[in-house]
């Protein structure tokens, strides 16, 4: 299972994650439209094995890859989510290039499959 690439618009969130059971690649892409990295990515392996956080600041998207049967991922964020506020960047947007670990087919929700590319988005950090 993917789950795509979200963030907040109106409100962003700074989530600290972690998994606690299984494993998952996770992903943040820096959407702040004035930082150096702007468009990159960045993704860390999390399991409960390599018991390893990560924090996505606001103004990144969001997303990850369960490479386990199943995984329980735990969330600190700084702001409530506003599900008015949702964006998703597309998950395989070639010019992002995020190289994802992916063995076999790619199970998607409806909402990701609706993901935009970085330069359709319309908005930025």
């Amino acid at each position: 299972m993917l789950r795509g690439l979200h963030f907040q618009k109106a409100n962003p969130q700074g989530k600290l994650v972690r998994v606690i059971n299984g494993a998952v690649f996770d992903v943040a892409v820096d959407l702040r439209k004035d930082s150096e990295t702007f468009g990159k990515w960045y993704g860390i392996e999390l399991s409960a094995e390599n018991k390893k956080q990560f924090y996505v600041p606001e103004g990144f998207a969001h997303g990850f890859y369960v490479m386990s049967e199943s995984a329980t991922f735990v969330y600190k964020c700084t702001r409530l989510y506003d599900p008015t506020s949702e964006g998703s960047l597309l998950w395989n947007d070639p010019e992002v290039g995020i190289e994802w670990p992916i063995d076999g087919e790619v199970l998607l929700s409806e909402k990701d499959k609706k993901g935009l590319p970085l330069k359709d988005l319309g908005f930025t950090f």
